[in-house]
């Protein structure tokens, strides 16, 4: 479980495709303080497990495995060696709850139709497949690539975010462009809703 609250952008370092999985590798400096083998991370918001640990200089190198099935439904497609991906630890119970609970379970990927500075924040329009456009509502929330946001604008087949300075600056989106894709997962709460009412009806 994690919070859609990004402790800090890593950089990819190598992507390895093996016989029985996708070898991912990145450096990060925060999550990888006392992070252990077995425990789990949220890159760009999908849940994976770290398998290889190591150090480069200042920095940790961190390695998780990908299935197929992970490796295609992700934006994890197309990084490459020196993208930034959003990275989170899991949560502890202790923690603060900043953003909204994630799972880090992609519910689909979403094009960037808009991406455009409007005085000192940023606008961003996000067209995405009808299963997550059901779950958005008027503010409420939505992990992008595992940054908890606010739904500003609900439109037929896409959603509008307001990003702020802070946001633009410690996450991905530096990197991000229109028609890049993101992944989406949408609010745990409103899919228990509407399961409670399809089998109610």
């Amino acid at each position: 479980m994690f919070t859609g609250i990004v402790e800090e952008t890593g950089v990819v370092e190598r992507i390895q495709p093996t016989a029985k999985s996708i070898e991912l590798t990145f450096r990060a400096r925060v999550c990888g303080q006392g992070l252990k083998l077995g425990e789990s991370i949220a890159v760009n918001g999908c849940c994976l497990t770290v398998v290889r640990l190591g150090r480069a200089g200042k920095t940790r190198l961190i390695g998780v495995d990908l299935l197929q099935e992970t490796w295609q439904r992700t934006n994890l497609q197309f990084t490459q060696p020196g993208s930034l991906v959003n990275l989170e630890r899991s949560l502890r119970v202790s923690d603060r709850l900043g953003g909204h609970f994630v799972t880090g379970h992609i519910d689909g990927l979403g094009k960037v139709t808009c991406w455009e500075r409007s005085g000192q924040d940023w606008v961003l329009d996000i067209a995405a497949p009808p299963d997550v456009m059901r779950y958005m509502v008027f503010k409420g929330s939505v992990a992008v690539d595992g940054m908890s946001l606010t739904v500003a604008e609900v439109r037929k087949k896409e959603f509008r975010i307001w990003i702020i300075p802070h946001t633009y600056e410690v996450t991905n989106l530096q990197e991000r462009k229109v028609g890049d894709a993101v992944n989406l997962e949408a609010d745990l709460l409103g899919k228990y809703v509407q399961q409670f009412l399809k089998a109610r009806s």
